[in-house]
C-alpha cells in the first residue's frame, strides 16, 4: 500500500509565525512613516523651514523607536511590560511631534499623528483591561493641536493639496484594528501550539498511566500471595516442616510468574508492529510540526525483520525530534536489490544524529544508532545515516530472508 502525506498542512512555527504578524506590524508602520516623511521632505526643500527641519527629525526618531517597540507586542501585556526607558524612547520624539503640530498648521495632520501611531504601540503592550481606555485618552490629546487650528479660525489646515494626508489619516483610522487582528491572529496560532504540545504530553502520561495500572495489576496481585503463603511459611516452619517447604516452592513458582509476566508486559510496550510504528511515526512528526509523507510498497514477512524495522523507523523518529528542528520528513519502505530498504529523510540536520549508545534492558545493542546498527549487521544488512546537502538521510537495507 501507498499512504498518502496527511492532507491537513501542520501548524507553521510559531516563531515563524510571529515573524510573518512582526513583519507585517512592521510594514505598516514604515509605510506610515514613508508617506510623512516623504511629504515633509518636499515642503522643507521648498520652504527651508527650521520647524519643518525639526519636525523631520521627530519623525525619523520616533519611526526608529517605535519599529524597535513592535517587538515588545508579543508579550502583548501579558509577560511583562517593556522596561519604562523604551516607553520614554517611544513617547519623547512623538511628544516633540505633537508639539510642533501646533506651530506648523502646513503639517499639524503628521505631527499629530506621531504620538497616535505611538500612542497605539503603547496600548497594545499594557493590561488589555486598559487598552481602549489608554487608546481614547491617547486620541484626545493627538486631536487637541488639530481642533485648536480648526476652531481658532486661523489658517485652515492645508489638506487639498497634499496626495499623502488622505492616506495618512485613512491607515491612522484603521491602524488599531489592523495591528490587533494581526496579534489576534498570532494568539490563535500561538495558543493552538500549546494545546498540540499539551495533547501530546497527555497522550504521553495516558500510556504511562495505562502501564502503571498494567503492571500493577501484574505486581499486586502476586505480590499479595508471596505475602501470604510467606506469612504461613513463617508460623508453620517449626510445626509442618514439611508444609512449610511445599509453600517456599510456591512462592518461588509464583515469583517466576510474576517476573515473566512482567517481561511479558515490557516487551509488548517495547515491540510495536510495523505498521503500527510507522502510522505512529507520521502523527508524531506532524503533531511535531513537520509534514510527514509515508510510502510503505511492501513490507517483509520475517518477524525479526519487522522488528529491526520498527526499531529504526523508532529510532529515526526520536532523532528527528531531538536533534533537528525539521518542517518536512519522508519515510519510504519497500523492496531493494533482493530485500527491503527504509528510507527516512528530514530536511533538519541532525546535531547528533546517532546518540549516546548504552545497554538496553534486555542486554542487547542499546539505542542510538550504535545500537540499531549492531541489529541490522545480525541481520546482514547496511545501515548509513549522513546529511544530504541540505536533509539528514538514514537508509537502512535488509536482505529478503532477513539473516545471513
Amino acid at each position: 500500500m501507498t499512504a498518502q502525506p496527511d492532507a491537513r498542512a501542520p501548524f507553521a512555527g510559531v516563531n515563524a509565525t510571529w515573524n510573518y504578524t512582526l513583519g507585517s506590524i512592521v510594514f505598516l508602520f514604515l509605510l506610515l512613516d514613508l508617506l510623512v516623511i516623504t511629504d515633509l521632505l518636499v515642503r522643507y526643500l521648498n520652504s527651508e523651514s527650521g520647524l519643518l527641519l525639526a519636525l523631520i527629525v521627530a519623525c525619523i526618531a520616533a519611526s526608529a523607536t517605535r519599529i524597535r517597540y513592535c517587538w515588545f507586542l508579543r508579550g502583548e501585556g501579558e509577560d511583562g511590560m517593556p522596561r519604562l526607558a523604551w516607553t520614554v524612547a517611544l513617547f519623547l520624539p512623538a511628544l516633540a511631534a505633537w508639539v510642533l503640530a501646533f506651530v506648523l498648521p502646513e503639517a499639524a495632520v503628521f505631527a499629530a499623528a506621531q504620538l497616535w501611531f505611538s500612542g497605539v504601540l503603547f496600548s497594545i503592550v499594557v493590561q488589555r483591561k486598559l487598552r481602549w481606555q489608554v487608546m481614547s485618552a491617547v486620541l484626545v490629546v493627538t486631536l487637541i493641536p488639530i481642533a485648536t487650528r480648526l476652531l481658532s479660525g486661523r489658517e485652515a489646515l492645508d489638506l487639498a493639496e497634499r496626495n499623502a494626508a488622505p492616506f495618512v489619516v485613512i491607515y491612522s483610522v484603521l491602524l488599531p484594528l489592523m495591528v490587533i487582528s494581526s496579534l489576534w491572529l498570532w494568539r490563535i496560532v500561538r495558543r493552538l501550539d500549546e494545546a498540540r504540545h499539551l495533547a501530546a504530553e497527555l497522550a504521553v502520561t495516558q500510556e504511562r498511566l495505562r502501564f502503571a495500572a498494567d503492571l500493577h495489576d501484574v505486581q499486586g496481585h502476586h505480590l499479595q500471595v508471596i505475602a501470604l503463603k510467606a506469612e504461613l511459611v513463617e508460623r508453620t516452619l517449626a510445626a509442618k516442616p514439611d508444609y512449610a517447604a511445599e509453600q517456599v516452592g510456591e512462592i518461588r513458582v509464583i515469583a517466576k510468574e510474576a517476573l515473566e509476566e512482567t517481561r511479558s508486559l515490557v516487551a509488548g510496550l517495547r515491540e510495536v508492529e510495523l505498521g503500527d510504528e510507522l502510522e505512529n511515526a507520521r502523527e508524531v512528526l506532524t503533531l511535531s510540526g513537520a509534514e510527514c509523507a509515508l510510502e510503505v510498497s511492501e513490507t517483509p514477512a520475517s518477524v525479526e525483520a519487522r522488528r529491526v524495522l520498527g526499531f529504526a523507523v523508532r529510532e529515526a523518529t526520536t532523532n528527528i525530534l531531538r536533534h533537528s528542528e525539521a518542517t518536512s520528513a519522508t519515510i519510504s519502505l519497500g523492496p531493494a536489490r533482493g530485500g527491503f530498504e527504509l528510507v527516512v529523510v528530514n530536511d533538519g540536520i541532525a546535531t547528533d544524529p546517532g546518540g549516546a549508545p548504552d545497554a538496553s534492558p534486555d542486554g542487547r545493542s542499546g539505542s542510538g544508532l550504535a545500537g540499531l546498527r549492531a541489529r541490522v549487521s545480525v541481520l546482514g544488512g547496511t545501515l548509513s545515516a549522513m546529511p544530504v546537502r541540505t536533509s539528514f538521510e538514514l537508509r537502512l537495507w535488509l536482505p529478503e530472508g532477513g539473516s545471513q
